[in-house]
């Protein structure tokens, strides 16, 4: 079902790319209670490739192993303010907790199998961004679901590169 989502949402524009940085597997999900954001924005250069690379990642299963999943769709629906590029897209896709982003973007199924389908030369120019979920306002307790993870997604199954790419390589900093 994800993988007929996410392929519906390719079709409105492509999407995806995926960076932030960390080195250890997640917690068990009893300590993964504090819900992060993947932004991805940017613009599509192949968006062949780019629906090659989202339906990659869709047959890798690593969302559902991991508690990721689509928020918003890459195409506005309007646009308020300014102007968007054609080739423009924005996705977000929240994750129980930093570590699960974590261990999506150092997995070896995604550095080593998927992530090259996007790249040398580049389908897309990309910045890919982690948020922390702003805490529920007061007033808004009890008029809006809570949106908890309730399984368990603690990922320690999911292989990890030897080497997952920290600091300055995780912004796109060159040294």
């Amino acid at each position: 079902m994800i993988a007929a989502a996410f392929l519906l949402i390719l079709q409105s524009a492509p999407v995806e790319a995926g960076v932030d940085a960390g080195a250890a597997p997640p917690p068990p999900a009893s300590t993964c209670d504090a819900p992060v954001y993947m932004v991805v924005e940017g613009r599509t250069l192949d968006r062949t490739r780019m629906i090659a690379y989202g339906r990659a990642i869709a047959e890798s299963r690593l969302y559902e192993q991991l508690g990721g999943y689509y928020v918003t769709v890459p195409r506005p629906l309007e646009v308020f303010e300014g102007e968007v590029a054609p080739d423009y897209v924005n996705l977000t896709v929240r994750f129980p907790c930093i570590e699960n982003a974590r261990a999506f973007w150092n997995s070896r199924a995604y550095r080593e199998d998927i992530l090259p389908i996007r790249q040398d030369p580049p389908a897309g120019d990309y910045t890919v961004t982690i948020y922390a979920e702003a805490p529920l306002r007061e007033d808004m307790v009890g008029r809006v679901g809570d949106n908890r993870f309730t399984a368990d997604f603690s990922g320690a199954e999911i292989e990890q590169v030897d080497e997952p790419v920290v600091g300055p390589e995780a912004r796109g900093d060159s040294e």
